[in-house]
């Protein structure tokens, strides 16, 4: 997301023809944005982005449970 981020900011600088980006080579301004989608392929392929979402998931389980534990007094799981 940051790789996104940078590349939007650089295309927006280099369009409206600031100072430092304006000399750089539409490579550089553009890679940016190849760097991102790399990062994307990689999170995908190695199982990154579903292992994230399975540990949102367990909290969200975990602190419902607890929740409900302490609502009718029991100990609380760790």
């Amino acid at each position: 997301m940051y790789f996104l981020g940078l590349g939007i900011i650089l295309l927006l600088m280099k369009y409206l023809d600031i100072d430092p980006v304006v000399g750089w080579s539409w490579w550089v301004v553009l890679a940016p944005f190849g760097m991102a989608a790399a990062w994307w392929a990689w999170a995908d392929a190695s199982g990154y982005t579903r292992r994230k979402a399975m540990e949102r998931e367990d909290k969200r389980r975990l602190d419902r449970l607890n929740k409900q534990r302490d609502a009718m007094g029991l100990k609380r799981r760790r």
